[in-house]
């Protein structure tokens, strides 16, 4: 049976690749997470785990290299999916060194303990993909962006130390596929959204926000940070099976590709379209947070996908609206249930 090990089980992205692989294909799939990682994200999924029905949990941490030896030794994936991180831009401004330390030094942690057992093991060789962003790219100048957006090939000029951290991630997958000729590749995902997006990054907590309005739960403002950050949307439903299609479709050792969607805006305009499909839209004002704005933000985050779709086919599939709306649906099931009620 083929075995898919998710580091990061319990995020948005590694929740929706989850029931991808399961509703896909017939592996089995092990999760990662902490002893204190919150499972409202795979919910669903916990009956299945407690039969054993395709979907098993083993507890591990980045920063601890023997639960990830303990575990990739029990499980021995043939794909590891490396997504677990300190993933929010903003807390790394305030956190900065257990940012780099999860990030680059949990990294090295895992991609270090599938060395070691293919070298244990000579006809172990799985494939591997390790996670990093288009945060990497931080603030490319508008005289400096390529025509048809940023390709693989623009320079790294991170604009946070979480982006730092991902600069750490990306050259380290790499590494470890020129130096030990593992199969891994990496990707820098441009912003991804939809269902279970955590309430830091900008459209979520838009969404979430507006949720709350309608429920009578705040008065009708909309605290923002910097909107006029132009974003390039994909929903984490199509951002997963690209991931599938990363690892299955002719993998490339020590290939790195930018994985986005189609639809380009500034933030401005995500709230905008936000506040759109609310039943109070005609009363809700925007407010500006300072405390919702980054030292330095990233911006003109427009990729050219060209090399990852010419070699997998892949394509964007679902609208940025779905995206919104279903967003902003999530958001209303969990403020009714009364769940993540700060603002």
């Amino acid at each position: 049976m083929t075995r898919a090990l998710i580091t990061g089980i319990t995020g948005m992205v590694g929740s929706h690749l989850a029931d991808f692989l399961l509703e896909n294909t017939d592996w089995d799939v092990y999760g990662v997470c902490r002893w204190r990682s919150p499972l409202d994200n795979v919910e669903h999924l916990l009956d299945r785990v407690n039969r054993k029905d395709r979907v098993f949990f083993d507890y591990a941490d980045l920063n601890d290299e023997m639960s990830l030896i303990t575990v990739i030794k029990k499980v021995k994936p043939d794909y590891v999916f490396h997504l677990a991180a300190q993933s929010y831009p903003l807390t790394s401004f305030t956190a900065p060194i257990d940012t780099l330390n999860t990030n680059i030094l949990g990294t090295c942690r895992l991609l270090e303990a599938i060395h070691l057992i293919m070298e244990e093991d000579k006809e172990y060789k799985p494939v591997i993909h390790v996670c990093a962003s288009s945060e990497v790219f931080g603030r490319i100048p508008a005289d400096q962006k390529p025509e048809n957006g940023i390709n693989e090939e623009c320079r790294f000029h991170p604009a946070s130390p979480y982006a730092i951290s991902k600069v750490g991630t990306d050259l380290l997958g790499r590494y470890y596929a020129e130096a030990y000729g593992m199969t891994v590749m990496t990707t820098r995902m441009f912003t991804h959204t939809g269902p279970r997006r955590g309430d830091v990054f900008h459209e979520s907590t838009f969404a979430k926000q507006i949720a709350m309005i309608e429920e009578g739960m705040i008065e009708p403002k909309v605290m923002v940070g910097n909107l006029e950050s132009l974003r390039t949307y994909a929903d984490v439903r199509d951002a997963v099976r690209a991931y599938y299609m990363l690892v299955t479709c002719d993998p490339i050792p020590g290939e790195y590709y930018n994985i986005g969607g189609s639809y380009t805006c500034l933030v401005k305009d995500t709230l905008n379209t936000l506040i759109s499909f609310s039943t109070m839209k005609d009363q809700i004002k925007v407010v500006t947070d300072p405390e919702r704005l980054r030292p330095i933000d990233a911006d003109l985050q427009i990729p050219d996908c060209s090399k990852f779709k010419a070699h997998t086919g892949w394509e964007p599939e679902i609208p940025y609206e779905k995206t919104m709306k279903d967003l902003l649906d999530y958001w209303r099931q969990r403020v009714k249930k009364g769940k993540f009620l700060t603002r």
